[in-house]
């Protein structure tokens, strides 16, 4: 049984405050006001297409300052669930290259993503485990023993939306450490893959095309995400196999 890392200051899950939901309510009036304001437009391939001049120059001009606004506009798009993250990776990698790229957002995407981890569990993670049935129980207790396998298969293979597998394990107490871990090696595929079709960005600009967002699910590319997700079952069947 994994270790519980919450510390005795966290909330109980017995008693439930409506101050609990206020970092849950920013996020949704974060979302909200992201849409308002037209912000799809921005996270797009048209908007890249138009302005890859002058975020190339801007790049030039100021690394440094860019690298940091890049890291900290995906960590926030990452906390507040909003849509046309792709276009930001896409964008990161044309900008920075593919392998500065992909440290980069694989360290942000982390960031945000354990930032609504603990947004979730803060607000309503320990009041839903505490009202849970026995079923609920049961499967808590199975994910939280083989958390991190169930993570990295998660991660891995883009079977649930990114978000939703941000929020699950905060319900089902998985401990803060396996979820960083997790999320953090889990991402590091499918990033480094976009980050190659960003990479060549230039050359779809120049020829009037649209990049190959499906490439993830292609036979050469899936297939050994795959059998990654695979291997991070086995230490899950070895217990069955053990304990059987």
């Amino acid at each position: 049984m994994e270790r519980d890392d919450r510390t005795d200051t966290e909330p109980k899950g017995g008693s439930f405050s409506p101050w609990r939901l206020i970092p849950l309510a920013v996020i949704v009036a974060g979302l909200v006001a992201f849409f308002a304001i037209g912000g799809g437009e921005y996270l797009s391939f048209q908007a890249l297409k138009m302005h890859r001049e002058d975020l190339l120059a801007w790049r030039d001009a100021n690394m440094v300052v860019a690298i940091a606004t890049f890291m900290v506009v995906y960590a926030v798009a990452v906390a507040f669930s909003l849509p046309g993250a792709v276009w930001l990776t896409l964008g990161g990698a044309f900008l920075f290259g593919t392998w500065a790229a992909t440290v980069m957002i694989v360290i942000a995407a982390t960031v945000g993503a354990t930032a609504v981890f603990l947004v979730a569990r803060y607000a309503l993670g320990d009041f839903l485990r505490a009202r849970a049935g026995p079923a609920m129980k049961k499967m808590e207790d199975g994910f939280r023993d083989n958390a991190l396998s169930y993570l990295l298969v998660l991660r891995l293979v883009p079977l649930f939306p990114f978000w939703l597998v941000n929020l699950v394990p905060a319900f089902l107490g998985v401990s803060l450490g396996t979820y960083v871990i997790g999320t953090f090696l889990g991402i590091i595929p499918g990033t480094f893959v976009y980050c190659l079709v960003g990479n060549g960005l230039g050359a779809v600009f120049d020829v009037g095309g649209e990049p190959n967002l499906s490439i993830i699910f292609e036979p050469q590319i899936l297939a050994p995400i795959v059998g990654l997700a695979v291997l991070s079952l086995i230490p899950i069947v070895y217990k069955r196999l053990k304990r059987g």
